[in-house]
């Protein structure tokens, strides 16, 4: 308890201890110690900036191109629809020029808003969204509130992307009887030419038809040009302007440029408070999956916020998935991991089995490029690269042995499908989805395998979960999970009628799963105690079940939880390490590794999370994925088995009153720990 207390007290510093559920409040805001948040649709993310009218980036999912680091695709940043100045009585509104400016997320809408005072003429408000119902497409407030009588100025600024080529700037006035619509609107390829972007945005004013502010559109240069507007308030009179927009790349649409202006005529003539409300309504029924906590307001805070941004970041229905950080920038070049199908996916699984099916979807779509890259390597079936991105082919930068040799990644996606069907029982799924990735999966396996004679179906030349170790022998969790693998594609044929091929069975019956002199499971064939860099052996036992026996469980995290060292090493290892303390009925211990899996990785203003303790690359939704993992099915208790969503006996960590679990699968149960 004492490291807990000492946690506690060092992060006092770090960022104030908000205790709103929902509202994650900067009242203190320091620009060189300010790492941003995000609001996102799970398509677009707009990254906070502590400059008032600002935001660091805009990400859009699914647009990726060569350029930049390791001669990979990497993440486009997009246009920044949101870009603007704000003039008073000629000057422009700038961080030096205001006070008392606060930010906050409301996490149940998301939406960001910022607020501050302008000298003594005015204070000021914005407050934006990225539209959770309408995929490509954000929404800004602005609000005025005069102090005494103001001329104000509002521009809409476009700027192209440092890395986008050929940009080309239009403007467009559309005149109708009951509306004029002003669009701003700019597109340019991407650094190859491989994609078109676009963007485009306007103005919705208050006034009615006809007594809104005239908009000059002005051409700066050939990568900027801007629209705007002036008013005159007065004193005391409130003054609200929005800002809408929509981007989009040919990746998604065949016409980008003129679906980016169809989408934002679409948004202006559906009017702010139709947008707004069909935004909530869409937050709204997200969170009729909750996790509830009585007894620590601030774990409830941020485990609301960790929810917030796995839903942030994954949108149904898009055949996407996540990368380490979401929407939140371009780290790790926005590539699909096993951080996504291990560590992401089964929290989403359990709460929004929609949402998650787009994750189960992108590999599916990807199983050919898997084929191929599993011939290539000289096996059979199919072998997922640790490194995806668009088109499903390896994507590792050529100075990281993971893209040649981290082969768990196959077994990782295969556990994803079958615990699809585990969770909805979806049969037709399986068999038309599910039933593919499985078989050719498990055919890699038996190819992958070097067959040494019985019990020694070896899996040799990896790098295993634990990444410092590197080109090893049978790895714990690359040999444990291949054999999951395997039996659950036998399970799968069975279900579905279908002969499996009995080698399947035979091969997982004979990959050994190595041991210590004294017992301990052993992470790799010349294992001997080193520092890991993650989770690995403690695998094992959940999620892939391949130790059951509490005894041995106990003897491995007690053993591998004093290997991780302090620095360099990823949240969700501890997170591991709380869930079995959990299931095994430890509470202390549990509540330890809770907090020490993600306390000392917060960053202000806003707590995000970082990968390791002490870092500064949030928002590490990994991380984020693996600590609701150890609050759904450690704290929990729950456990995805091939009938379906089950409860184990749990307890919770120290100082917890109770959990409640809602709208949890198919059905939307509740569950209760007390």
């Amino acid at each position: 308890m004492k490291k807990i207390i000492l946690l506690l007290c060092c992060f006092c510093t770090k960022a104030a201890f908000a205790q709103d559920p929902w509202i994650i409040q900067a009242d203190n805001i320091n620009p060189s110690d300010y790492y941003g948040i995000t609001a996102a649709n799970g398509m677009i993310g707009i990254v906070s900036s502590p400059e008032p009218f600002k935001v660091k980036d805009v990400v859009l999912a699914g647009a990726y191109d060569l350029y930049g680091r390791g001669r990979v695709s990497n993440f486009l940043r997009s246009f920044n629809l949101l870009n603007m100045y704000l003039e008073v009585d000629g000057k422009k509104v700038d961080a030096k020029s205001v006070t008392g400016f606060k930010q906050m997320l409301d996490m149940q809408h998301g939406g960001f808003t910022s607020s501050f005072n302008y000298t003594d003429k005015a204070t000021v408000k914005t407050t934006y969204y990225s539209l959770r119902h309408l995929p490509f497409t954000v929404l800004m407030d602005v609000e005025v509130t005069a102090k005494k009588d103001i001329t104000i100025g509002g521009a809409s600024i476009m700027e192209a992307p440092d890395a986008l080529r050929d940009v080309q700037n239009y403007y467009n006035e559309i005149d109708r009887p009951h509306v004029t619509i002003s669009l701003l609107t700019s597109s340019a390829k991407s650094p190859t030419g491989k994609l078109l972007m676009c963007a485009s945005n306007t103005f919705l004013f208050s006034e009615g038809h006809g007594h809104e502010p005239k908009v000059i559109h002005e051409m700066w240069d050939n990568n900027m040009h801007l629209m705007k507007f002036s008013r005159t308030i007065k004193a005391g009179e409130t003054y609200r302007f929005s800002i809408v927009g929509s981007s989009i790349t040919s990746a998604h649409h065949d016409d980008p440029l003129n679906e980016a202006e169809r989408m934002t005529l679409y948004a202006k003539l559906e009017g702010r408070e139709r947008l707004i409300s069909f935004h909530n309504k869409a937050w709204d029924e997200l969170w009729k999956s909750d996790i509830m906590i009585d007894g620590d307001a601030q774990a409830q805070q941020d485990v609301h916020s960790m929810l917030y941004h796995l839903y942030a970041f994954m949108r149904e229905g898009t055949g996407y998935s996540l990368s380490p950080m979401g929407l939140s920038g371009l780290g790790y070049n926005g590539h699909i991991f096993w951080d996504a199908d291990l560590w992401m996916y089964p929290a989403l699984l359990v709460l929004n089995p929609a949402l998650a099916k787009s994750m189960v979807e992108y590999r599916y779509n990807r199983l050919e490029a898997a084929r191929r890259n599993a011939f290539s390597h000289g096996f059979k079936g199919a072998m997922y690269p640790w490194e995806s991105a668009e088109s499903g082919v390896e994507e590792t930068p050529v100075w990281a042995l993971s893209g040649p040799f981290e082969h768990h990644i196959t077994a990782d996606v295969a556990l994803a499908a079958w615990n699809y069907y585990c969770v909805t029982q979806d049969k037709n799924w399986l068999r038309e989805k599910g039933w593919p990735i499985l078989s050719a999966t498990a055919d890699f396996w038996a190819s992958r395998v070097e067959r040494n004679g019985p019990g020694r179906y070896d899996i040799k030349n990896v790098v295993a979960a634990d990444e410092w170790a590197e080109n090893v022998d049978n790895n714990a969790f690359t040999n444990a999970a291949a054999k999951a693998n395997l039996y659950a594609a036998s399970e799968a044929a069975k279900l579905l009628g279908l002969n499996a091929d009995a080698d399947w069975k035979h091969v997982a019956d004979n990959i050994p799963v190595l041991k210590m002199n004294d017992g301990v499971t052993r992470e790799h064939a010349t294992y001997n105690g080193e520092g890991i860099k993650q989770g690995d052996v403690n695998l094992l036992a959940y999620p892939l079940k391949e130790i059951t026996d509490a005894t041995q469980i106990k003897k491995d995290l007690d053993y591998y939880s004093t290997r991780v060292p302090n620095e360099g090493t990823p949240a969700m290892t501890q997170a591991i390490f709380a869930l079995l303390y959990s299931r095994l009925g430890d509470a202390e211990k549990a509540a330890h590794f809770f907090k020490d899996s993600y306390i000392p990785n917060l960053n202000p203003p806003f707590r995000v999370i970082a990968e390791t303790k002490g870092g500064t690359n949030p928002y590490f939704a990994t991380g984020a994925g693996g600590i609701l993992q150890c609050v759904l099915m450690g704290f929990g208790g729950l456990d995805i088995t091939p009938n379906g969503i089950i409860q184990v006996k749990t307890k919770l960590p120290t100082g917890w009153k109770s959990l409640t679990l809602k709208g949890i699968g198919t059905e939307k149960k509740t569950y209760v720990v007390k």
